[in-house]
C-alpha cells in the first residue's frame, strides 16, 4: 500500500513534467532559429547584413532599412526644379490627392551659371532643356514649378537665373531655410516615424534640422561648405553639436538623412536599388574631398550629439518634393 500512495503522490508531477519538455524544446529552438527576435520589437524596419563594403578593404557591417511607403493612387504627374547652391535638380513625381508620392526621373546637374562661364542665352537654354525633359515624360506645363533654396539665395549669379524664369513666364519660390527644413520633413518622414525621429538636409549652403514636437520644428546650421566661409572644423563641430542637443530626446531613435555628402556617403554601400540606406558610423568614412569631409564633420557632431545610431538615407525624397506636397489641396 505505501508503495502504491508513493507512486500516486509521484505520477502528476512526473506528467508534468514530460509535457514540458517538448513544449521548452520547441521554445529552446524558436530562440535559436529567430523565430522570435526581440529586437525587432525596437526597430522592426531596421535588420544588418554583413557584406562587403567599398569603404573598407574587408567585410564590414551593413544595415539594411526595411519600410515601403505606399504607392499613389490615380495620381498625376508633377514636376520641379531646384535652383541650389551648387546647380540645378529635377525631378518629376506621380502624386495622389492623399500626398502618396514615388519618383519617375530625378535629374542632379551641375550649371555653368556657377562657375561664371554661362550667358543669359545659356541659362535660358539649360532652362528650356529641363522643362522639356519634364513634358516628354507627360508633366503638365501648369504642374512645373521652380524653386530656390536658402543656400542659393546667397549665391548672386541665382538672381540672374530667377530673372530668366520669370521672363518664361515661371514663378520662381524662395524658401528660407526654416521652411526648407519643413518641406523637407514633409517629404521624408514617414508617418510612422513622426513620434520618434527626425529629419537632416546637409546642403551646401546650410544644413536644415527638423522634428515634429506639436508642429513642425526646424533649425539651420552651417552647410558642407562652411570652408569657404573660412570657418574650422572644431568650430563647426561644436556650434552643430549644441544645435543638435535641442533634439527632443524622445526623437532620436531614428534619423531620416538627406543631401549631397549624406548621398556620396550611401553610394558606398548601397545594396541595390533600395530605397533606404543606412548609413555607416561617420568615422568609418574616409573622405578625399573638402566638401565630403566637411559634410562628415557635421553628420559626427549630430551623431554625437543625439547618440542616435540609426541614419537613414532616402534616395528618392528632397525638400523641393516637399515643396510640391504643399501644394496638394
Amino acid at each position: 500500500m505505501e508503495e502504491k500512495s508513493t507512486w500516486a503522490r509521484l505520477r502528476w508531477p512526473i506528467k508534468a513534467i514530460i509535457i514540458a519538455l517538448p513544449i521548452l524544446a520547441i521554445g529552446y529552438w524558436a530562440m535559436q532559429s529567430g523565430k522570435f527576435d526581440t529586437t525587432l520589437a525596437v526597430k522592426p524596419d531596421s535588420t544588418k547584413i554583413n557584406t562587403p563594403s567599398a569603404t573598407t578593404s574587408g567585410s564590414e557591417n551593413v544595415r539594411l532599412f526595411n519600410y515601403q511607403p505606399e504607392k499613389p493612387v490615380d495620381g498625376e504627374y508633377k514636376g520641379v526644379v531646384e535652383v541650389g547652391a551648387s546647380g540645378f535638380n529635377s525631378f518629376v513625381v506621380n502624386m495622389d490627392k492623399e500626398n502618396r508620392w514615388e519618383i519617375i526621373s530625378k535629374d542632379f546637374g551641375k550649371s555653368f551659371a556657377y562657375e561664371g562661364l554661362a550667358t543669359t542665352e545659356d541659362i535660358r537654354k539649360g532652362l528650356k532643356d529641363y522643362i522639356g525633359m519634364m513634358l516628354d515624360k507627360g508633366v503638365k506645363s501648369k504642374n512645373i514649378h521652380f524653386v530656390i533654396s536658402s543656400g542659393a539665395q546667397k549665391e548672386p549669379k541665382t538672381t540672374v537665373i530667377s530673372s530668366e524664369l520669370r521672363k518664361m513666364g515661371f514663378v520662381v519660390n524662395l524658401v528660407t531655410a526654416e521652411q526648407e527644413g519643413k518641406l523637407a520633413l514633409k517629404s521624408v518622414l514617414p508617418k510612422a516615424y513622426e513620434e520618434n525621429s527626425f529629419v537632416v538636409d546637409i546642403g551646401s549652403g546650410n544644413t536644415k534640422i527638423s522634428w515634429i514636437d506639436g508642429d513642425t520644428k526646424s533649425v539651420e546650421a552651417p552647410g558642407a561648405k562652411y570652408y569657404e566661409k573660412d570657418l574650422k572644423d572644431d568650430a563647426v563641430y561644436a556650434e552643430v553639436k549644441k544645435i543638435g542637443e535641442k533634439i527632443p530626446s524622445s526623437k532620436r531613435e531614428v534619423c531620416f538623412i538627406i543631401g549631397g555628402v549624406p548621398f556620396e556617403l550611401a553610394s558606398q554601400t548601397r545594396q541595390g536599388e533600395e530605397r533606404f540606406t543606412v548609413l555607416n558610423d561617420p568615422t568609418s568614412y574616409k573622405a578625399d574631398k573638402i566638401k565630403t569631409k566637411s559634410g562628415v564633420n557635421i553628420y559626427k557632431a549630430l551623431k554625437d550629439a543625439t547618440n542616435c545610431d540609426t541614419f537613414v538615407f532616402d534616395w528618392d525624397a528632397n525638400f523641393t518634393i516637399g515643396f510640391l506636397l504643399s501644394l496638394n489641396k
